[in-house]
């Protein structure tokens, strides 16, 4: 088949048909703003800035890949390094219930699963207010640690809760501020990298999530063996203050280090700038953030919610979350092995090592080829089988097969999953904050009923988690098929000329509709 993306290219786009701008009356472009004939004019005839006009295209090829390189290695870098802390800070309850925290706070069972799932109602709350308001003030630079702060000072006092009242109230707090930092770093991502570099860059920041899953088994067996009973703190509380600390002098360091969105960034040159707007400009064919006054709440979430793709999306990743939702618990699953406690949490590490093998590799494929649907559901059937592995028997040797491909099955897609909602929904940008942010926020809903799928009394097989997880893999199958079929059908109106609500149009006039070749002259193509 011939790959969606390889119908795009880096040449010129906008303004190639030389219209004059004698059109009269106005024109409604798909997101809602009317345009005089002026204006739209304005918009076709638009070219490269002057100090990207006269390179040659080996110039500019030259420009651009260094350009890339230096984005790479001062944005992606740090915000991996917070994803673990963010991810660590969310999920070292997992270890901590092995270091003595359920014992130390006299937890039920459910207790200590309703702890798990509250963070996740906090995390539900927050996600697309915060990711409006940062579309809102372009200040990622700044927005993103003072989070992060707030964020590691709520971890760390954990150490300090004496009931589960006390715990349940740090937990959904911390859930609510850490709900900023990761649909916050996707649209951040979205507003630096073009569509066939955002899979591998996604990949590459949801690394850290998986590499926090490795390191959070080996910090917690480190601090069991080594703190537990010092100055009378217990194992767990150690570990809440160690990964605390950690987070907030992380986070100081980054307001010196990330940078804002392109149009305001200061340690690029202004040559550099320009190049950085204007290649995204190239490759949507339309303008991406310009300033602050252009971004509107309300404006963009009711555009996200009227697209029909944004719903088939939200489903999948639900559904891929949900099947996800073992690494919550994964080191007491891991435990159900039989190994003593400092063991089960050193081979916890393998299965994220190997999920992050198996997603930076599939994620530069994907961009590769330009291709989605088969990243996805490739993954999730190897998850599938994973699940039934593991329901099925009671062997070590072949569980703990089971669990070394339950987490890359998973998150091996998840992180295609994750560029395809900016692929599919590029511009307004107010409307990629709202989708990736209702998107993540609702698919981590899953996790507050997840929490109550793995009792202890329900191991070593889990039959009911891993049925479901089976069930629910399998409806983001599905969906993936649904939205190949509906990005298929949109990108075939494309080529015929026909105006997709969307879309990036090849043009918005009356006159021109419908005309073949148009959007093709945008270069525009959804990615399937």
């Amino acid at each position: 088949m011939a790959f969606a993306g390889h119908q795009m290219d880096h040449a010129p786009r906008v303004g190639e048909n030389g219209y004059d701008g004698s059109e009269k009356g106005t024109v409604e472009y798909a997101d809602g703003l009317e345009l005089s004939a002026t204006q739209t004019s304005a918009r076709r005839k638009r070219e490269a800035p002057p100090l990207i006009r006269n390179l040659s295209r080996e110039e500019r090829h030259r420009l651009e890949r260094a350009l890339v390189r230096k984005i790479d290695f001062r944005l992606l870098p740090m915000i991996i390094v917070m994803y673990i802390l963010n991810y660590l800070d969310r999920n070292n309850i997992a270890s901590a219930r092995l270091a003595g925290l359920e014992t130390d706070l006299n937890l039920t069972s459910t207790q200590y699963q309703t702890s798990v799932s509250i963070l996740f109602v906090g995390y539900l709350l927050m996600q697309v207010p915060s990711n409006l308001f940062l579309n809102k003030i372009g200040k990622p630079a700044l927005y993103l640690p003072t989070v992060m702060i707030v964020w590691g000072v709520i971890s760390a006092s954990t150490a300090g809760a004496k009931s589960f009242g006390g715990l349940i109230a740090i937990r959904f707090m911390l859930g609510f501020v850490e709900a900023a930092y990761f649909p916050g770093c996707l649209f951040f991502l979205s507003s630096w990298y073009t569509r066939k570099e955002l899979g591998l860059r996604t990949a590459l920041l949801y690394s850290g999530s998986l590499l926090s899953g490795a390191f959070s088994g080996l910090i917690a067996a480190g601090v069991v063996s080594g703190l537990s009973g010092v100055r009378g703190l217990g194992a767990w509380q150690w570990l809440f203050i160690l990964e605390g600390v950690i987070t907030i002098g992380v986070a100081l360091l980054a307001f010196f280090i990330l940078p804002d969105f392109p149009r305001t960034t200061t340690w690029l040159s202004e040559q550099e700038r320009e190049l950085a707007v204007w290649r995204l400009d190239e490759d949507i064919g339309e303008d991406d953030w310009v300033n602050s006054k252009a971004q509107t709440f309300g404006h963009g979430f009711l555009l996200a919610v009227k697209d029909a793709k944004m719903w088939v999306l939200m489903v999948m990743l639900f559904c891929i979350v949900a099947s996800g939702g073992v690494t919550n618990f994964f080191p007491t699953v891991v435990a159900t092995l039989g190994f003593g406690n400092i063991d089960s949490l050193l081979l916890t590490a393998p299965p994220y090592i190997l999920a992050v093998i198996t997603a930076l590799a599939n994620a530069w494929h994907a961009d590769r080829t330009g291709e989605r649907f088969f990243h996805v559901v490739i993954p999730l059937c190897v998850a599938v089988i994973a699940f039934i592995i593991g329901a099925a028997t009671t062997s070590t040797g072949p569980r703990y097969l089971s669990m070394m491909l339950m987490v890359p099955g998973v998150y091996t897609g998840y992180v295609v999953v994750l560029a395809w909602i900016s692929n599919t929904m590029p511009r307004p940008p107010a409307k990629r904050a709202a989708a990736l942010a209702a998107i993540n926020a609702v698919s981590n809903s899953s996790s507050i009923y997840v929490s109550y799928m793995y009792p202890e009394t329900a191991g070593p097989r889990y039959i009911v988690a891993f049925a479901v997880n089976c069930v629910t893999a399998f409806i983001a199958i599905l969906a993936a098929i649904i939205l190949r079929f509906m990005l298929v059908r949109l990108n075939k109106k494309l080529d015929n000329g026909q105006y997709v609500e969307g879309a990036i149009n090849g043009d918005h006039s009356a006159e021109h509709d419908g005309v073949p070749g148009q959007a093709a002259k945008k270069g525009f193509r959804f990615l399937y």
